[in-house]
């Protein structure tokens, strides 16, 4: 894969309610704070999908869970974003615990996801804006 560039960090709480049975957080909780951190993301570079227009589509997701987190606790998400394609790009993600001196300290999970540009009234992939794709890494 080429390399990445950050494009966006932010920190959330975990919920009570985000713990299962097992006493930690589920594991599809983990794609929802990916989700909230992507979001963002488009929120904050003016890129959320337009149902009459074009917009981002996410096609596909993954998340590797590699320690357990528990409530009470605060996570930093970190968002990372690989060279455009034609339509698409990867987003690669990062959770880690915020450790109680405030620091981001051991990864937790690790998550990536491919979003596509759509026309949404053709249900075809279009070309990335170009102001989305000044902000992604240049292809190597």
């Amino acid at each position: 894969m080429s390399d990445k560039k950050l494009i966006h960090t932010m920190r959330m709480d975990v919920r009570w309610g985000d713990m299962d049975a097992m006493g930690h957080v589920n594991n599809t909780v983990y794609f929802r704070y990916i989700e909230t951190a992507r979001i963002a993301w488009l929120e904050q570079i003016g890129a959320l999908p337009d149902p009459s227009g074009v917009g981002p589509v996410l096609i596909n997701a993954r998340c590797s869970f590699l320690k357990q987190l528990k409530y009470p606790a605060q996570i930093e998400v970190t968002s990372y974003a690989a060279a455009p394609g034609r339509s698409s790009f990867e987003v690669m993600h990062e959770i880690r615990l915020v450790g109680e001196d405030g620091q981001a300290g051991a990864l937790h999970a690790e998550g990536a996801a491919k979003i596509v540009w759509v026309d949404f009234a053709v249900e075809k992939s279009v070309p990335l804006p170009e102001e989305v794709r000044a902000l992604l890494p240049v292809p190597q």
